[in-house]
């Protein structure tokens, strides 16, 4: 990050010295911690795009950040890459401040925005040379960057092609490529995955997959199918608040069932399975199955076995059915309430 941004990040953030805050480095652990962010928040005009955001990004975790289009996602990862300003707000990127030390913190990151930029009437090789020297690569340290650089994204066939005849997905790889030359701990990617076709899809989330092994990775998108395939880690924005942060494997697991689907014998009046404690709606599958919405705090399951014996419904089937993270979302980005 050039000096003059630095003194940009300083102008924008107000009341936020370094005499008057607290040394957020001091709890990030290198090689453990890569990322950490308190409270950020950046507006544009009199609409806060993000409100005071705070996640943490650890080594060999890949972290879908997940919302509408709109949410709020492009702002954020513009911010960490150092290429936007905050409001307000604190970054630490692999123990270095990139409000206070924004040279080494950005030693540390790797970018790749929606539309990577790259010179049309370069060749990969001259595009990617080029690259390392603004990383400040000495001649020995640049070739052997390229050379492995080219290899792990798959551009080593096509290193003397201008750039404006590739297609889309080479664009994206020589992209990526650029943000790899220096070997950071963190990348931070913005919808990578936009315009590919499916082969290059799989291809490319195989990649970021690999590369999240050994580094931090926060892979923005608005595409379910694009964290399921890719992500360890998922955090969803609505309106530039995060609703849901944790583990992908831990979404579907914390989310409370909202559905008791019933199967009766000798079934009563739906209107008599709508009066049980909690039940906000019944909804008929045929043949002595329906499907019961409840309240999230309601103990429907034990109503209704209590019912099905006192009455005689003959229950032969009682299945919670838990929502999947298609539906997760929707109610996360669209719903009235978070998590």
């Amino acid at each position: 990050m050039s000096d003059g941004l630095g003194r940009l990040f300083q102008s924008k953030i107000t009341n936020n010295t370094a005499a008057h805050r607290p040394k957020l480095v001091e709890n990030v652990m290198k090689g453990e911690r890569l990322v950490q962010v308190e409270r950020l928040t950046r507006s544009y005009g009199g609409i806060r795009a993000v409100d005071e955001i705070s996640f943490t990004l650890r080594k060999g975790q890949v972290l879908g950040f997940l919302g509408l289009n709109g949410a709020g996602k492009s702002t954020t990862m513009r911010m960490l890459a150092g290429v936007l300003a905050p409001d307000a707000g604190r970054i630490a990127i692999n123990g270095a401040d990139l409000l206070d030390q924004p040279r080494q913190a950005k030693q540390s990151i790797g970018y790749l925005p929606e539309q990577p930029p790259l010179y049309r009437e370069l060749t990969v090789d001259e595009q990617l040379r080029y690259s390392a020297r603004l990383h400040g690569l000495d001649h020995a340290t640049c070739r052997q960057a390229l050379l492995q650089t080219k290899e792990r994204c798959g551009l080593a066939d096509v290193g003397r092609r201008l750039i404006g005849n590739l297609s889309k997905g080479y664009r994206q790889r020589v992209g990526l490529a650029q943000a790899l030359l220096h070997d950071p701990p963190v990348l931070v990617l913005d919808e990578p995955t936009v315009g590919l076709d499916p082969f290059q899809l799989r291809e490319m989330r195989g990649l970021i997959r690999t590369l999240g092994r050994d580094r931090g990775v926060i892979l923005s998108t608005h595409l379910l199918p694009e964290v399921q395939a890719t992500c360890t880690h998922v955090q969803i924005i609505r309106a530039g608040r995060l609703v849901y942060a944790g583990a992908l494997a831990d979404l579907e697991r914390q989310r409370c069932s909202t559905h008791l689907r019933v199967g009766l014998n000798a079934p009563p009046p739906a209107v008599n399975l709508a009066q049980l404690p909690g039940v906000v709606q019944v909804e008929e599958l045929g043949v002595g199955r329906f499907r019961l919405h409840h309240a999230p705090d309601a103990a429907l399951h034990q109503a209704v076995l209590e019912r099905a014996c006192a009455d005689g419904w003959d229950l032969w089937e009682i299945t919670p059915e838990h929502a999947g993270l298609e539906q997760i979302f929707v109610d996360l980005t669209l719903g009235d309430a978070p998590i």
